[in-house]
């Protein structure tokens, strides 16, 4: 059974008299990547901070591999490597220099956890260049190594892909991809990015007005969603028959409905009982995009 690595139950945050985060509840396991998507102002960042020990909350706990953050924060955070928003790093020294000076604030880690990282991250021929001369993936990659000194079971990314080409996107993907099943670590990735977060977490969750209103695996979340487009002719006929059986939806020459395995051959045969040609039936499913802008209400943009 598969260790839980972060546990998060009944978690709120006020300010003031606004309530910003409402009784929210999730966990990670053990090589899980997990995606967390919001709209602006939902609440994300805010927990996210909170996971990581910048803000208090100001009620319900964390967890990070047993360790309550309120009770044992030092044994909590030690468990943890975050990136929030753009890694901190020093243009002016070496890639090397920079994860050195953060090495010597934690115990340790000495030179050779320092060469696993770096081989890690896939930096070793350029590791002894100065930051300055590093692409925006190098540095991303360069921020997860610093996060990763510590060897925490649970890491926590902010906008990992955040300014990649589509390169350093895939490239970032497959590296998360491979932290989490060779290495067993829980990721945690916020994200504006609903493609990559599609092709990227095990399950996601989706927070709206500092509640979550949605968690379940990717497959899942879509297969719920799961359509027919149906081509025929005549087609305002075709409506009219589909309607009388399930919700339709016109979309130019296609008629959409709902997805159901059962019922779907008596609508078909309905159809031809009427003289309806079928010419096409085409199952889809939704993209994470449509899904999310479906269960937010659409209408606000993405954090």
């Amino acid at each position: 059974m598969k260790q839980v690595t972060l546990s998060v139950r009944d978690l709120k945050k006020r300010i003031g008299k606004s309530e910003i985060i409402k009784g929210i509840d999730f966990e990670l396991k053990e090589g899980e990547v997990f995606g967390f998507l919001g709209p602006n102002g939902a609440g994300k960042t805010t927990t996210i901070r909170m996971l990581v020990g910048l803000i208090k909350p100001t009620s319900g706990s964390i967890h990070i591999c047993g360790y309550d953050v309120r009770q044992d924060f030092t044994k909590a955070m030690k468990q943890m490597g975050c990136i929030v928003e753009n890694p901190e790093l020093y243009p002016f020294l070496s890639g090397w220099d920079n994860l050195l000076h953060f090495a010597r604030m934690l115990p340790d880690v000495d030179e050779t956890r320092m060469d696993e990282v770096v081989e890690l991250v896939g930096l070793q021929a350029r590791i002894h260049d100065k930051v300055k001369a590093y692409s925006l993936g190098m540095r991303q990659r360069l921020g997860i190594a610093q996060a990763m000194l510590n060897s925490p079971k649970l890491l926590i990314l902010d906008e990992p892909t955040n300014g990649l080409d589509p390169a350093g996107i895939r490239e970032m993907r497959q590296f998360i991809r491979k932290l989490a099943e060779e290495d067993g670590m829980s990721v945690l990735v916020s994200s504006h990015l609903l493609g990559e977060i599609q092709q990227l977490c095990d399950r996601v969750a989706i927070i709206k007005g500092g509640e979550i209103i949605k968690t379940d695996t990717v497959e899942s979340l879509l297969s719920t969603q799961e359509r027919i487009f149906w081509r025929v002719e005549p087609i305002q006929k075709g409506a009219e028959i589909l309607s009388t059986y399930t919700e339709i939806t016109l979309d130019q020459k296609y008629i959409i409905t709902a997805y159901d395995e059962l019922r779907t051959p008596e609508w078909n045969a309905a159809l031809n009982q009427a003289g309806v040609r079928v010419h096409e039936m085409n199952r889809k499913l939704p993209g994470l995009e449509e899904l999310f802008l479906q269960v937010t209400g659409g209408g606000a943009g993405i954090e």
